[in-house]
């Protein structure tokens, strides 16, 4: 069960801090107004939060691990949001991150 949830927090947190830089994003480069730049601090302050909620105590671990998710969502999230189309080489790196989160979070550990 702790394996799930963790996981269910990083989607989260990715859902959270990607979608906050994006609105971030379309409130400054695509001249959306502030309000989408005020959700978008709000979402990332909420990233903030979920990342703490992690079962593993190890701040720097679970920032290390995050950064493989953000990486796989960052392309999921531009696939859906912006049409964009990873070519081979985008998902293969991609999936070499989420093999590294698997290591870093959930590989047994001694003590």
């Amino acid at each position: 069960m702790t394996v799930a949830r963790s996981v269910a927090l990083f989607v989260l947190a990715a859902l959270c801090e990607i979608g906050g830089a994006w609105l971030v994003w379309q409130g400054v480069r695509e001249h959306r107004g502030w309000l989408w730049v005020g959700a978008g601090m709000v979402a990332l302050g909420v990233y903030g939060l979920v990342a703490t909620l992690q079962p593993d105590a190890a701040f720097g671990r679970i920032l290390a691990a995050y950064g493989g998710v953000f990486v796989a969502g960052s392309l999921a999230w531009a696939m859906v949001a912006d049409g964009f189309r990873p070519d081979r080489w985008d998902v293969a790196g991609a999936l070499i991150c989420l093999i590294g989160v698997g290591v870093i979070m959930y590989v047994p550990r001694e003590g």
